[in-house]
């Protein structure tokens, strides 16, 4: 459809946030210690920086399409908007499911360490997208003026990326559950928690709003050309703010505006070549799309191979953890890749032939994982 095809960029850009993750977990965790510490790997972590806050602002801009002209059904509160619902709150039970060390509710509780029960709530990236989708949601709920309600969207950009430094500074767990409490900041070992990093995904959603009038408007080339000179000018200029304040521009930062917006700039710019690659292609079908379709199973599944303990209490982490040189980074980052791009085929493939069958299968599947999780042994 021609109507889809004009979309083909967003699953371009997740598609290439996934594969470049996959590159940063192993880099990470499999190259050794002493590599790390060369200037080219300062540059490379820079760089796998921006997956990160790419996949969040493609999660908020693909949100605002899919709720395009689509309040006044979500208020009826409807089947439409439960199965929204549902979407969200698989996400963030996959991003809890990443940290469980064992599917038993009874073993986690009795036989597991405070540091091991703790590790389980922290916020990863998936439950920072399915707040921030939820939160998206509840906005669309209850202000049904489209002007205010991305005005909302823009304050609350602006607050989270400069309160963020402020929020990293209170320990929470003084006044409420660990649970909750990791959602504010990293003090108790979250990865991604909502400040800075729900900005990004409500950046995108704004973003989304300004690119699809552009679009009817019939000058979606130029937005996107502004767009991607307004990124990169913000990006470069980050750099030399952050010269001033740090050293060195590629050195990583306590979050704070200049470290929110620099990366933004970049997001932005990474958003307009893959709209001009989509078109200048005319892109339908790859690998990339394959993998950006299926952003959720990809995310979820690398990261099992790689940390889930498989064999005598080990996972592949822990046996290869810092000892590989480069090369060997490079293979096993291919070798990951080809096989999450094959599963993303297979299962793509399920759910277009078979969709009813795929849809009772997920449900099943979850339903099952969580039922033996509350009840196992």
């Amino acid at each position: 459809m021609k109507e889809k095809a004009r979309f083909i960029f967003i699953d371009l850009l997740r598609g290439w946030a996934l594969l470049v993750m996959i590159e940063v977990h192993i880099f990470n965790v499999m190259l050794m210690p002493t590599l790390k510490e060369t200037s080219w790997f300062t540059v490379l972590n820079f760089i796998n920086g921006l997956v990160a806050p790419s996949f969040l602002f493609i999660s908020g801009f693909a949100f605002a399409i899919s709720t395009r002209g689509k309040s006044d059904e979500l208020r009826k509160l409807n089947y439409s908007f439960w199965k929204k619902i549902g979407r969200i709150s698989l996400i963030i039970l996959a991003g809890y499911a990443l940290h469980l060390p064992i599917l038993s509710l009874r073993r986690l509780m009795h036989f597991y360490s405070r540091d091991v029960i703790i590790s389980f709530f922290n916020v990863d990236i998936l439950q920072c997208i399915g707040i921030g989708l939820l939160l998206l949601v509840l906005l669309r709920l209850i202000i049904k003026s489209e002007k205010f309600y991305n005005a909302i969207l823009i304050v609350l950009t602006f607050l989270i990326a400069v309160f963020s430094p402020v929020v990293w500074r209170i320990d929470f767990a003084k006044f409420m559950v660990i649970p909750l409490a990791n959602y504010f900041n990293a003090m108790h070992g979250s990865y991604f928690p909502l400040f800075p990093w729900l900005g990004f995904l409500l950046a995108g959603a704004v973003t989304c709003k300004y690119y699809l009038e552009a679009r009817e408007g019939n000058y979606e080339k130029i937005f996107i050309n502004r767009i991607m000179i307004a990124g990169i000018v913000i990006a470069l200029a980050g750099h030399l703010l952050l010269l001033d304040f740090v050293g060195f521009s590629f050195r990583t930062v306590t979050p704070n505006p200049i470290f929110f917006f620099q990366r933004l700039g970049y997001v932005v710019f990474l958003l307009g070549l893959c709209w001009h690659y989509a078109e200048l292609r005319q892109t339908k079908s790859s690998f990339v799309l394959d993998v950006g379709r299926e952003s959720l199973l990809v995310y979820w599944l690398h990261l099992q191979i790689i940390y889930r303990d498989f064999w005598d209490n080990k996972s592949i982490a822990s046996i290869f953890g810092g000892k590989f040189y480069v090369l060997d980074c490079i293979a096993a980052t291919l070798i990951l890749a080809l096989i999450m791009v094959a599963v993303a085929k297979f299962w793509g493939s399920v759910k277009r032939n078979h969709k009813p069958l795929a849809a009772n299968f997920t449900l099943g599947l979850v339903s099952l994982c969580i039922i033996i999780f509350l009840i196992g042994f």
